[in-house]
């Protein structure tokens, strides 16, 4: 039965809000299929403003994926702006898809792609607009399944009350092993409702769904286990591993906006993984083993791309991008074969101890010469060593003069307050790192309009890391230490007004910690935040510090605990973590271990060129790393 589209209602309340085109969908190659000829539906939704989440990549490939199978369908949904929220409750028009505008309720999933927590209100939002549940026990077999995925599905609890289930790891197969069983139970009569259908899923043992598992608690509101409460359901729900991923090149149409987004180039993934083991980045921990793309396999992955958007740019994306075994050759290889078109190349921020200046010339050869980005992350060769980031100051001060000597003249150093025994001390460092590097960079350009910016984050210990177990500085101490810092910059003659200095205060970076670590009991929390008006909590003029504090001293009493217990708060080995039900490939001793390893100030080798550290990933994930060298070069196009 065809579902209608909603357009006809929205169109009448788009001349009244801000951005009304990036509700109108249309964009270059998007896909609209016919409803009745497909049996599995998917709404996939990137929790924020369409100019965040069209580009984003995880979002992007799933669809495509979804879309080249017959019988299914694919459409995207993004969050509203205020503005069109309170016309859409005033109007009744429903949540939509930006593809067909027909309701999201409509659909069998709605997946949704969380890269952080601070998405977990406009979940809420989303749902209500859609008139489906807030609670998933209160939802139908009429109901869409909410999947939650992305990164900070690696701990779902917080939201455990509000999704189905939850999927870890890469979504390329998950999705179509899931819509394989969603098409099973519908041709059979959707036996047992939708109890059966999360049964399915769950049995799987790589779909977590939270309504299988009781939480049992200790009398001080520790966790005393997680156990199933259904015979046939996992103890364990693994991640899932996409291997090759030369058989899996999307997104192969990558889709042009309408609107101005904050990514407006062609993007391409060029490995998957991070064994550097950066105590602090969950990203790279949840992602091993590293698996390269090929040489050859990027090649045509940019030819096609470009072919198909028009875009003048292409990004090579990968968490630490210049440590692909081949990227000299990747890109010296498409600055030749684009150089008559003048198709500019980027990367990511860049490693130090991985930027050479032959590959940086090769990335601004077709392209603008902008800004150098380098993430030294510790102010203090100590506090680098505590989180295994091996960059020392000479290496740092080495890259720049290279920069400088070689015609940049700015610089962006990005470093983090508020980790693991950080004192003033190491953070003063950072002024003293970038007195350092303005000094050098007049000394080798022989010129004086030399710039150096330093960005801060704050430190938020997050699951599935060695530091998970680690207290979180208190918003007012962050915000004095980099008070300290500013002074210091501030108070140099010499060299502070060639020093930029951009900082976030303590305040996010606590209700961030309050989600990344929380477990089912915080979702009474971002329940009455989404009730007070808490929307677009990752935007600066939307996110308020003082509701989400009111509404944690409002609910969180009632469980004798309060923020303190969640952020600031140090754990101890014999801890049940909320999320030690949800296997991430890596051994909980393991992790253990390197965190005191961390309080030793010891650091450890990249596995990718030493022996293996025993993390647990390989043989628990059976998987392996992927890298090159191949011997082949980028495809034999002819240049122009």
């Amino acid at each position: 039965m065809s579902v209608e589209s909603v357009f006809p209602q929205l169109e009448a309340l788009l001349p009244h809000v801000q951005k009304p085109i990036q509700y109108v969908g249309g964009e270059l190659n998007s896909t609209v299929k016919d409803w009745d000829s497909c049996d599995v539906r998917w709404s996939l939704m990137y929790p924020d403003a369409y100019e965040v989440g069209l580009p984003n990549q995880g979002v992007m490939i799933l669809y495509e994926v979804l879309n080249e199978r017959e019988g299914v369908l694919a459409e995207r949904t993004y969050s509203v702006w205020p503005d069109l929220e309170e016309l859409m409750r005033e109007h009744k028009v429903p949540q939509f898809t930006v593809d067909s505008h027909r309701p999201v309720s409509a659909f069998d999933f709605l997946g949704v792609s969380f890269s952080t927590e601070l998405g977990y209100t406009n979940l809420l939002t989303t749902l209500d607009l859609a008139g489906i549940p807030l609670d998933a026990v209160d939802r139908t077999e009429d109901h869409p399944v909410v999947v939650a995925g992305g990164h900070a599905a690696f701990n779902p609890e917080p939201i455990a009350d509000f999704i189905d289930c939850a999927v870890i790891g890469d979504g390329e197969q998950a999705v179509l092993d899931m819509t394989g069983i969603m098409r099973d139970w519908k041709a059979e009569g959707r036996p047992g409702g939708r109890d059966e259908l999360l049964f399915r899923l769950a049995r799987t043992g790589s779909v977590y769904v939270p309504k299988f598992y009781d939480v049992e608690y200790l009398p001080d509101g520790r966790i005393s286990r997680v156990v199933p409460n259904r015979s046939g359901v996992p103890w364990r729900v693994s991640k899932h591993t996409v291997m090759d991923l030369d058989e899996w090149p999307y997104p192969k149409q990558p889709l042009v906006p309408l609107a101005e987004t904050v990514h407006e180039r062609m993007s391409v993934e060029i490995f998957r993984g991070c064994t550097r083991g950066c105590r602090f980045c969950q990203a790279g921990m949840i992602t091993r083993p590293v698996r390269e793309r090929s040489i050859t396999g990027i090649g045509e992955m940019v030819d096609k791309g470009l072919k198909a958007t028009g875009f003048e740019e292409v990004g090579l994306l990968s968490l630490s991008s210049a440590d692909h075994t081949e990227i000299g050759d990747i890109a010296k290889g498409l600055a030749d074969r684009y150089e008559e078109d003048k198709i500019g190349l980027s990367l990511p921020s860049t490693r130090v101890d991985a930027f050479n200046i032959d590959l940086a010339n090769e990335l601004t050869r077709n392209g603008r010469r902008s800004g150098l980005t380098f993430a030294p992350e510790g102010g203090s060769e100590r506090i680098r060593k505590v989180i295994n980031k091996m960059v020392s100051e000479e290496d740092l001060i080495r890259t720049v003069a290279t920069a400088y000597g070689n015609g940049w003249r700015q610089v962006k150093l990005y470093f983090m307050c508020g980790l693991p025994t950080e004192t003033d001390d190491d953070v003063l460092q950072i002024a003293d790192m970038a007195t350092k590097v303005i000094a050098k960079g007049r000394e080798v350009s022989g010129k004086n309009d030399i710039r150096c910016t330093v960005s801060i984050g704050g430190f938020v210990p997050k699951p599935h890391t060695p530091f998970q177990w680690a207290p979180q500085l208190s918003a007012e101490e962050t915000d004095a230490r980099l008070e300290k810092l500013r002074e210091k910059i501030r108070g140099d003659k010499k060299y502070g007004r060639s020093i930029g200095f951009r900082y976030h205060d303590g305040k996010p970076g606590i209700v961030e910690g309050l989600l990344s670590r929380g477990d089912r009991r915080v979702g009474a929390v971002i329940r009455a935040v989404y009730e007070d008006g808490g929307r677009f909590d990752g935007w600066r003029e939307h996110f308020s510090y003082d509701r989400w504090m009111e509404c944690a001293e409002r609910t969180l009493p009632d469980f004798g605990l309060d923020v303190d217990w969640y952020t600031t708060r140090e754990r101890t080995y014999e801890e049940v973590l909320p999320w030690d039900h949800l296997d991430s490939g890596l051994d909980k001793d393991w992790l253990w271990e390197d965190w005191q390893d961390s309080l030793d100030e010891t650091e450890v080798d990249d596995c990718r060129w030493t022996p293996c550290f025993d993390c647990g990933v390989c043989p628990q994930m059976q998987t392996e790393i992927q890298i090159g060298p191949t011997g082949r070069k980028l495809l034999p196009l002819s240049v122009k």
